[in-house]
């Protein structure tokens, strides 16, 4: 009898993963990992008569004119982060020399905090590669746009990218272990913290990922969070608090997705 349950809850299991993978798969082949820009008011066909969201889609819709989805991997964060920022970068020389100092110096920062330099390799070419092909200074700004879309919808390239800016999270992390660790709930270490959390690809963002990715980067974001909280307005946090932010994302419970301002 016992054998009979045990060999119940293997099945049970198996079928609970393979139904897992099946949506996976299908996530997979029916969201692009950036979608094309979107009418904010797009929104309104996944809330069809919930007021309450419609009521903070509205508010949305006055401040912000477009938004792309990002694919609901867990790796939304950080795709649509950097999506967003190498996008504003393409029109903004100052930020992007800026930028493309910090990122090309920033491998050399992370094998000093202990990071394998082998490890880091090739993550970090792709990266500068991604980087390069935004340089205001190369071509024209339409020409970048379509190239940069096409970079992160293609999996190797977009993956890289995000794995890059996780190890960078976890650099600063680890380089102000003692500010954040503060921040980390549960009994959960900052080494820990780093190695199961945030590290590995497809593992959701909070507070502290978008804190310390933008600490490391110097760059600021707003998130336009919408859930059913109280009033029919949305609510906006800016990371870190007083800088100006450059990247605008939507926040709804899980998921991140990219906005336009007006």
């Amino acid at each position: 009898m016992e054998k009979l349950e045990q060999n119940d809850n293997v099945n049970r299991d198996e079928l609970i993963m393979q139904q897992q993978r099946e949506i996976e798969k299908e996530i997979s082949e029916t969201i692009p990992l950036v979608s094309e820009k979107l009418p904010v008011a797009c929104l309104n066909e996944e809330y069809l008569g919930d007021a309450v969201f419609t009521s903070k889609i509205l508010d949305l819709a006055s401040k912000y004119s477009f938004m792309r989805r990002t694919r609901p991997d867990g790796n939304c964060f950080f795709r649509a982060f950097a999506y967003a920022y190498l996008e504003h970068l393409i029109s903004n020389k100052d930020d992007y020399e800026k930028f493309r100092q910090l990122a090309e110096t920033s491998k050399d920062k992370l094998v000093e905090l202990g990071f394998p330099r082998l490890t880091l390799e090739d993550f970090h070419e792709t990266f500068m590669e991604v980087v390069r092909k935004v340089d205001p200074n190369a071509t024209s700004e339409g020409d970048m746009s379509a190239q940069l879309h096409n970079v992160f919808n293609d999996q190797g390239y977009s993956d890289y990218v995000v794995v890059y800016l996780r190890l960078l999270t976890s650099g600063k992390l680890e380089e102000e272990a003692d500010f954040y660790q503060n921040f980390i709930e549960g009994n959960y270490t900052i080494e820990e913290f780093r190695h199961q959390e945030v590290e590995p690809m497809y593992k959701e963002s909070d507070h502290i990922h978008i804190i310390a990715l933008c600490s490391a980067l110097g760059v600021g974001v707003r998130v336009e969070y919408m859930d059913r909280g109280e009033g029919g307005m949305v609510k906006a946090h800016d990371f870190p608090e007083g800088q100006t932010p450059k990247v605008f994302l939507i926040y709804r419970p899980g998921h991140y997705d990219i906005l336009y301002p007006n």
